[in-house]
């Protein structure tokens, strides 16, 4: 990665210096990007390589047998590999989001954390896909679902 540190985890890490600093780095995120909202979540760890998300089970994302529903856990790892990704790769590059494949292996009975890494190059080409892989566990630490994020990363025009 270039010197240069992306802004985003520039901000996360100032923010998280602060009081409540996280929650309000996460609100700001879904300020830009409302659709995360709807499952209230908390960014807590974020470096290059690695992004923690966090969501509390709540009646918005359970499902009709009262545990979290699966496009909730679909949403939070989205999140933390967008966000993983994001400040992974050198500013001269950009990304979007081009499939996700899903294993749901049980029922997501507690509050959840999801967990996003990735292999990093030694060097960035000009166009790649980045593959974001994402383990949500519940409470007692069990992988309730796992998703691998095909990112397609290029240089900025």
């Amino acid at each position: 990665m270039s010197g240069k540190i992306q802004p985003n985890l520039a901000l996360f890490q100032k923010m998280s210096a602060l009081p409540m600093g996280r929650q309000l780095f996460t609100r700001a995120l879904c300020f830009k990007a409302p659709y995360f909202r709807s499952i209230k979540p908390l960014m807590t760890e974020l470096r290059p390589g690695k992004a923690e998300v966090q969501i509390r089970k709540h009646r918005a994302v359970l499902n009709h047998l009262g545990t979290v529903h699966a496009i909730a856990m679909c949403n939070m790892a989205e999140l933390a590999g967008g966000m993983m990704t994001d400040v992974s790769i050198p500013t001269s590059h950009r990304w979007i989001p081009k499939g996700m494949t899903v294993e749901y292996l049980k029922k997501a009975n507690t509050d959840l954390t999801a967990t996003a890494t990735c292999d990093l190059p030694e060097t960035w080409p000009d166009a790649s896909e980045l593959i974001a892989k994402v383990d949500v566990k519940d409470t007692d630490g069990n992988t309730v679902s796992r998703m691998a994020i095909t990112m397609w990363v290029s240089a900025k025009q």
